[in-house]
């Protein structure tokens, strides 16, 4: 099923459910989608208190903006507990790490009653990628996991993510879902965040989960239309008639004004 308002969000935050001060403050910031984790950011004898966090933060909400929490993998210790915790929940959606197969998402599909996000981040996942996305709300690329899983060495860039990457966006598209890149590491690194997040927007990804507020607004500004582009847009609309016709020197017809019409929704986003 599709979810039009996950196609606007241009930022997604994950931050520990175990952190109050952090839960706290992501209240005030503008990410689009605050994703509490109870996965990879909790050590294990922080999980159930994590657990109990998250309910209790996706129960406050974020003035007004979507809220997911990512529970342990299928067939962790805490996957159990996790997925029947989730259907007390009020989080818009469930992210669901190491996501390769469908029966596996399925399953928790089932168990959480919750539209799930489907982390891909292993090479399985990358080649499972079509039936994966046909079961979920939308689709994130799980980087760090994958880098390892494929052996790329750290250090090494996305050279070799490359083909992972489109896949996973190839695989989003033909089912009609969000697509997310994955989190860039370097929290001192300007420059390469602005990289990697043009990067991730000309692969044709959505928006860029993010580790740390501070890349908050260079995701929103990169994924999110310019000034320039909204204004196009609306010329765009205002001038079409309907079928193939001229505007400002080039050919436009009904998917251009698709395509006008979802640039103005992510700038209003």
């Amino acid at each position: 099923m599709a979810y039009p308002q996950l196609r606007l969000c241009r930022s997604l935050l994950f931050l520990p459910a175990s952190n109050p001060r952090a839960i706290e403050k992501a209240r005030s910031l503008p990410a689009d989608l605050i994703i509490l984790d109870c996965e990879d950011a909790v050590k294990a004898e922080d999980k159930d208190r994590a657990r109990a966090a998250a309910l209790e933060a996706a129960d406050q909400r974020f003035g007004g903006r979507l809220c997911a929490v990512r529970i342990n993998a299928f067939g962790s210790p805490w996957y159990g507990e996790d997925v029947v915790a989730m259907r007390r929940s009020r989080a818009d959606f469930v992210v669901v790490p190491k996501a390769e197969a469908h029966q596996q998402l399925k399953d928790t599909a089932g168990l959480v009653e919750r539209p799930l996000l489907a982390m891909i981040e292993t090479a399985a996942g990358v080649l499972n990628a079509r039936t994966i996305a046909a079961d979920v709300a939308g689709v994130i690329a799980g980087t760090n996991d994958l880098s390892a899983d494929l052996g790329i060495p750290l250090k090494a860039g996305r050279a070799g993510l490359s083909y992972s990457l489109q896949a996973i966006v190839l695989a989003a598209r033909s089912a009609g879902v969000a697509a997310f890149d994955g989190v860039y590491n370097e929290l001192e690194d300007e420059e390469g965040l602005r990289a990697q997040c043009e990067e991730g927007r000309a692969f044709g990804f959505d928006g860029k989960s993010l580790i740390h507020p501070s890349q908050i607004e260079t995701a929103n500004r990169i994924f999110g239309p310019s000034e320039e582009q909204v204004a196009s847009a609306e010329r765009l609309l205002a001038a079409a008639t309907g079928g193939a016709e001229r505007f400002e020197g080039r050919m436009i017809e009904s998917m251009h004004v698709e395509q006008a019409r979802a640039v103005i929704a992510k700038a209003r986003r």
